[in-house]
């Protein structure tokens, strides 16, 4: 059923008129023109398409756009402040923590969360948490070593 939808887009008040089954990938990059998500699977399990709701890690392929309704929604293009980094961010540039780049926004969304709940998580913590986002070119070592690295410090 179409309807209004309202809710919270990296910071921003935000309301699109859609099919309210439609998937909040599809969304994102197709009605608000947010292509750092990206499309894996489309079955929630590469973790791609990760954003935040309400400082949890989602799968954006397989949730409703209405489950976002009067929520905080986070993507990757959220994560930066006027046009600088995030330190997460930083550490994923400074370790080489991608290849072809494409899990890469969705390992970044993935590892905020985490950190949003655990912030000095451990390295274990990190690797639990990171276990169902994946990376076919082989930077998993790097991906954690840079997640760790800010855990380490603390910065957001």
């Amino acid at each position: 059923m179409e309807r209004t939808i309202s809710f919270t887009l990296n910071g921003k008040p935000t309301q699109v008129s859609v099919d309210d089954e439609r998937m909040l990938l599809w969304v994102l990059r197709g009605e608000l023109g947010l292509e750092g998500t990206k499309f894996g699977c489309g079955e929630g399990l590469c973790g791609s398409c990760t954003v935040i709701v309400d400082k949890t890690a989602v799968r954006s392929c397989v949730t409703p756009v209405k489950d976002a309704a009067g929520r905080q929604v986070i993507t990757i293009e959220g994560l930066s402040q006027s046009g600088k980094l995030s330190p997460l961010q930083e550490s994923f540039v400074k370790h080489n923590a991608f290849q072809c780049g494409y899990c890469t926004p969705g390992m970044v969304v993935n590892a905020h969360a985490l950190l949003l709940q655990k912030p000095h998580a451990s390295r274990e913590e990190i690797i639990k948490a990171m276990d169902d986002n994946l990376c076919r070119c082989g930077a998993q070592t790097r991906i954690l070593d840079a997640i760790e690295e800010v855990a380490k410090g603390g910065a957001r």
